[in-house]
């Protein structure tokens, strides 16, 4: 895939996060966002898309209620909307009240509906919503599920990056080319895409690397095992508590170099 290019004349830029679970790709897109608040001046929007949402304790934010939450609340008090108020106008109001705000981001979170109803309304006007909202950042950081639906059903649809996170084993690996494959199933539009390699103690296996060799994915570099980054998920911490030296923060600045104006 040929690279497009991505430069601050192009903001908001939009990057998204995803791969198999349990490989560290809501620690990754934390770590994301603390290295571009660090570089950049303007604000960054920072979109917890995942269903088990967790990207609010990387950033040391507090979150008092999801999209998914509201959604529950817009369909139980369609009929009360005030007079003269479009139903629109009413959910963007509702949306802007979620919005955590905090020093150099803010953060949305998808959270997921429960129940049977439908929701295709909503998530029309959800995505409008985001569209306009990005338009106020220079950055976007979306934490996806394993999958990519969210791209296509919740978020947007226009990515400049996606980064697809794996470890060390074949079987992770194998998830990111599904999910690259998804890609091009959902139809959504991504400029760029990325394999980034997290949490590697030692060479990778040959399968691994096989893997790799048979796909058209670009390799964006590999994140070391990090003691104390791994400390800090454990404890639920900030990883704005993270040093400046730590290898892991150090080679994702190095990976994001080759593909960001940092």
């Amino acid at each position: 895939m040929s690279e497009q290019d991505i430069s601050r004349a192009n903001w908001p830029i939009t990057i998204a996060v995803s791969g198999k679970g349990g490989i560290g790709k809501t620690t990754i897109a934390g770590l994301i966002i603390e290295l571009l608040t660090e570089k950049y001046d303007g604000p960054l929007l920072a979109v917890d898309a995942d269903a088990n949402a967790n990207l609010h304790t990387t950033l040391g934010m507090e979150v008092e209620k999801t999209i998914g939450q509201l959604e529950q609340e817009v369909l139980k008090g369609i009929n009360d909307i005030p007079a003269g108020m479009t139903k629109k106008a009413w959910i963007d109001y509702h949306l802007q009240q979620i919005l955590v705000e905090g020093e150099g981001r803010d953060l949305l979170v998808m959270g997921r509906g429960e129940g049977p109803d439908c929701y295709c309304a909503i998530n029309h006007i959800l995505r409008g919503f985001l569209d306009s909202l990005s338009k106020n950042y220079q950055v976007v950081v979306i934490d996806n599920e394993a999958g990519m639906e969210h791209l296509s059903r919740r978020t947007t649809y226009h990515v400049d990056v996606l980064l697809m996170i794996s470890d060390g084993n074949p079987v992770a690996i194998q998830a990111a080319k599904r999910i690259d494959r998804l890609v091009d199933e959902l139809e959504v539009q991504v400029k760029n895409r990325y394999l980034l390699l997290n949490n590697l103690r030692n060479s990778l296996p040959q399968k691994a690397k096989q893997e790799i060799e048979d796909s058209d994915l670009d390799f964006v570099g590999r994140i070391p095992h990090d003691d104390k980054l791994v400390e800090l998920c454990w404890k639920g911490k900030s990883l704005s508590l993270l040093n400046s030296d730590s290898a892991a923060k150090t080679a994702l600045e190095k990976a994001l170099n080759r593909i960001l104006p940092l």
